[in-house]
């Protein structure tokens, strides 16, 4: 019997989704989606910060309602193998958590529309205020300028050492928090920053590819850690 525990942390953006729900929702409902582009590709560029690019955008949004909102989130499509992902994770007791710098409205919509009830996740807020979107980032840590909400804390506070760690992610706000786990599966920004740092990473297309390789990692007698994600978390820890 398998007594390892395995802590898998998912990114939502791109990653669960077919498509970044954040950039398309202020894409559809800015008054200027030129401006909007150019915001986002000032954060890609590290010109401004997360946080500093959610609260521009959303100034660029009025005129909003959770019903225009929900009729574009009806249309964005989660990954065809997200599911059999999740019930895998399930059947080998390994605690899943999403870590997202989006938003939690369309998380939480997402995740209900498609039956998925019990995966812990955090991310930034958003209210709606007088036909506005006010973001709120209860996990943001100054420091950090690639996501409002910081993954590596949770990643941290949610394991130990005793722990398997594994990362699923596709984009900027995953390249900080990668490097703490012991298995990185990546796709797209995440992936070229771990050819370009040399970080040991899994190339995935889909959910599909995560778990196969889930499978064989777990089936390994002698599975080892990443000794460069052992000695991050250590020197995060000295720090605290």
């Amino acid at each position: 019997m398998n007594e390892r525990k395995y802590k898998i942390f998912v990114d939502f953006d791109g990653t669960i989704t077919k498509k970044d729900v954040g950039d398309t929702l202020f894409r559809h409902f800015a008054k200027n989606p030129e401006e909007a582009d150019a915001i986002i590709d000032k954060l890609l560029s590290d010109e401004i910060t997360a946080k500093e690019s959610w609260l521009s955008l959303c100034e660029l949004v009025d005129d909003i309602t959770p019903d225009k909102v929900n009729d574009l989130l009806f249309t964005i499509e989660v990954d065809d193998y997200f599911k059999d992902f999740y019930e895998y994770a399930k059947s080998i007791n390994a605690d899943l958590y999403v870590l997202s710098d989006g938003f939690d409205y369309y998380i939480n919509y997402i995740f209900d529309r498609e039956g998925i009830k019990d995966i812990k996740y955090f991310s930034n807020k958003f209210t709606f205020e007088n036909n506005k979107l006010v973001p709120h980032f209860p996990y943001y840590d100054i420091e950090l300028r690639s996501s409002a909400n910081n993954k590596r804390n949770h990643i941290l506070t949610n394991s130990s050492d005793d722990d398997f760690t594994i990362f699923v992610g596709d984009g900027n706000s995953d390249k900080f928090a990668a490097m703490f786990c012991d298995f990185i599966f990546a796709k797209k920004d995440l992936r070229r920053y771990c050819e370009i740092e040399k970080i040991t990473y899994f190339p995935f297309n889909n959910f599909s590819d995560v778990t196969a390789k889930l499978k064989l990692l777990v089936d390994k007698k002698n599975l080892k850690k990443r000794h460069q994600a052992t000695l991050k978390r250590r020197e995060a820890y000295l720090q605290e």
